[in-house]
């Protein structure tokens, strides 16, 4: 696969196949409604993906074959923002979306 095809799909994984704009919208409600500031904001999503996401699951990093899970030995922490989603993605990988959504402001 060319660097072009990568970036592509990559941009096709973020974006949410399936995904309204209106329920993107709604996850961003609904973690943050009774948030006062940024940082209960991102508390408020961080509990929403602990709540909903199911893990362990498998991804690749660097092409490396990683599971993403909760708990182990050894870790390396990676920013939900930057973590490239599986196909099929987990459960609960939307809320992840919708993180990313708000974060890039909307």
């Amino acid at each position: 696969m060319t660097c072009d095809k990568n970036k592509m799909a990559a941009k096709r994984q973020r974006r949410g196949k399936g995904i309204s704009e209106a329920r993107l919208e709604e996850m961003i409600e609904e973690a943050a409604v009774d948030a006062y500031g940024e940082s209960e904001q991102t508390v408020g999503f961080y509990t929403m993906l602990e709540d909903n996401l199911s893990v362990p699951f498998e991804t690749g990093m660097l092409g490396v074959k990683v599971t993403v899970c909760s708990r182990g030995k050894q870790r390396q922490r990676i920013p939900v923002l930057d973590l490239p989603l599986p196909s099929p993605v987990p459960e609960g990988a939307e809320r992840i979306e919708a993180f990313r959504r708000r974060a890039r402001g909307r």
